[in-house]
């Protein structure tokens, strides 16, 4: 896209002025470093694994015995980011069919056109949308567990809410940012709540009540926050975080706007057979069970109709694609670095080792108190396994009959799980789709977390609120 092209560049830019802000490739880095040391001092361990009948390996609570430690030298360390690119193949691929889709859309001009729409018709009354658009994200994170989906819509969102007058922030914060605060707080998601009471022996979807009401709070919460930030940045656009990056986005827009044509009917085309795609996407999430082939197989097919409506020749369009998938090189590199701390506490065989000990250190402390230790700890686990299902599946066994013994309902075990499980993706640098928003927004990640930091914090004090009522009122 016309409007995002310059981010690569822009990246670079900012991260050699703002030296207090690390490139996101070192952060990864150091923690890449922490770990691998940490493989010298941590035992290895293991949990025996069952297939529960969801045919899901869970681990079998009681069973864990420490085996040969497994340190890894720096070779293997090397070789855990190539690794990482393997393992995290599918989003990869995801990110570089969903970039060369959409520039190809891009380059016919009906994404520009569709956005000067919108922003004169929400002319003097653009606060107005955001709200809309944080609540039907978040809705799509508590119902169907929508994370990955919100990839593809960075890059029609980003040049949006430039034109609206807020930053490249503003864009993850609205799309990823809002379904994490429904996926977290879920009354439906099938990946968290379902697996997670499944696996516990309650009834699917049972405390539906409660958890909608923290749904809410939760969307509200982050809603107000991010319209505070919106509101500051369209107020001054200096105090942005990426204010420097976002001038050339703007400049690219505004470049357009004084050049434009005519809005052909070929535009309108393209539009609607966009928002064609997204219904079908929708649609085969809820009713087909699609995931990430099936989703960028979509968008693959409305970029090559886009193409021909645009009357784009061949080599026009091959071009395009090909220019969209280089920007998402950037990205992909951080998943698979990313991914490589994962594989390296995993060869090592400590993330149980960790788990064990601190289930232990949870069985001594009183009931509220290990509620809110529990916690925490979900988090950590997160930062290592952030797949919803994946977490539920290694924890719920230990965690579950361990709340038994210190007087936490079964049903509190699970939405400290999914509460731990899901605020902490948007903070991460394991979590592969943060980084993909990340890297299509053109946001550095050291500027991300910066200003998700203070709101992390909000929703750790919510979470805790939340925890303690349930806990107060016997919620079972």
């Amino acid at each position: 896209m016309e409007i995002l092209k310059t981010k690569k560049q822009n990246n670079s830019k900012v991260d050699e002025k703002d030296i207090k802000v690390p490139h996101t490739l070192v952060i990864i880095a150091a923690i890449i470093m922490i770990v691998s040391i940490a493989t010298y001092l941590i035992p290895g361990g293991a949990y025996e694994t069952v297939v529960n009948e969801a045919g899901k390996n869970v681990v079998v609570d009681g069973t864990f015995k420490y085996t040969e430690s497994q340190p890894q030298n720096l070779f293997k360390v090397l070789k855990a980011p190539i690794q990482g690119i393997v393992d995290g193949a599918e989003i990869i691929a995801f990110l570089f069919i969903v970039g060369g889709a959409f520039n190809l859309i891009a380059e016919t001009k009906a994404i520009n056109f569709g956005i000067i729409r919108i922003v004169n018709l929400f002319k003097g009354k653009e606060i107005l949308l955001l709200p809309i658009i944080i609540f039907l994200f978040s809705l799509g994170g508590a119902t169907f567990g929508m994370s990955e989906e919100a990839v593809p819509f960075i890059s029609i969102l980003a040049p949006l809410t430039l034109a609206l007058g807020y930053d490249s922030i503003v864009a993850v914060a609205i799309t990823y940012l809002a379904c994490i605060l429904g996926f977290s707080s879920a009354m439906l998601n099938p990946f968290t709540v379902g697996i997670a009471q499944s696996i516990a022996g309650i009834q699917v979807y049972s405390g539906i009540e409660l958890r909608t009401v923290i749904w809410f709070i939760t969307t509200l919460v982050g809603t107000a926050f991010i319209m505070a930030y919106a509101m500051k940045i369209k107020k001054n656009p200096k105090k942005s975080l990426v204010y420097e990056s976002d001038q050339i986005k703007r400049k690219n827009l505004q470049n357009f706007e004084d050049k434009k044509g005519d809005f052909t009917l070929s535009h309108k085309i393209i539009l609607l057979a966009f928002a064609i795609a997204i219904g079908v996407i929708v649609w085969g999430v809820l009713e087909k069970g699609f995931w990430i082939p099936e989703i960028a197989a979509v968008f693959l097919a409305v970029g090559v109709i886009s193409g021909i409506l645009g009357k784009l020749s061949p080599d026009e369009m091959a071009n395009a694609f090909i220019e969209g998938a280089k920007e998402m090189i950037g990205p992909a590199i951080m998943i698979g670095f990313a991914r490589g701390i994962i594989v390296i506490a995993e060869n090592a065989n400590i993330i149980d080792t960790i788990l064990y000990n601190l289930s232990n250190a949870i069985g001594s402390l009183p009931s509220l108190l290990a509620a809110y230790v529990m916690y925490p700890i979900q988090m950590f686990i997160n930062f290592f396994i952030n797949s919803g299902s994946g977490q539920a599946a290694l924890t719920m066994p230990i965690l579950a009959p361990l709340g038994d013994l210190v007087g936490i309902s079964r049903q509190l075990t699970v939405l400290i799980y999914q509460l731990g499980d899901g605020f902490s993706n948007a903070m991460f640098p394991t979590s592969g789709v943060l980084i993909a928003c990340l890297g299509i927004a053109g946001v550095p990640y050291g500027k991300w977390l910066k200003w998700i930091i203070p709101l992390q914090i909000i929703l750790f004090a919510l979470s805790i609120g939340f925890i303690t009522i349930a806990s107060l009122i016997g919620w079972a």
